[in-house]
């Protein structure tokens, strides 16, 4: 209940608090953009490809491989405008 808004309504000289109706923003449930979430897929696979790379030894062209993954998915995210346009 904390988070109804209430209003004050005139009525035959009397005021009488009613609840506001709340806006639909916020039972809204927004998932975020298909293109955010390839961005998304693309940083988690380059990393669990780096973090591969280390077992049971480094292998540096594999972990290189991965970085470059992760940058690619770096650079879906930014010009997909994820973090300005799909944060709540």
């Amino acid at each position: 209940m904390a988070d109804v808004a209430t209003s004050t309504v005139e009525g035959h000289g009397a005021t009488v608090a009613e609840p506001a109706l709340a806006t639909a923003h916020a039972s809204e449930h927004f998932s975020g953009r298909a293109v955010s979430w390839v961005g998304v897929t693309i940083t988690i696979v380059g990393f669990v490809i780096g973090g591969v790379a280390f077992v049971p030894h480094p292998t540096w062209w594999l972990f290189w491989v991965a970085a470059g993954v992760a940058a690619i998915g770096g650079i879906v995210l930014l010009s997909a405008k994820t973090f300005t346009e799909d944060w709540y």
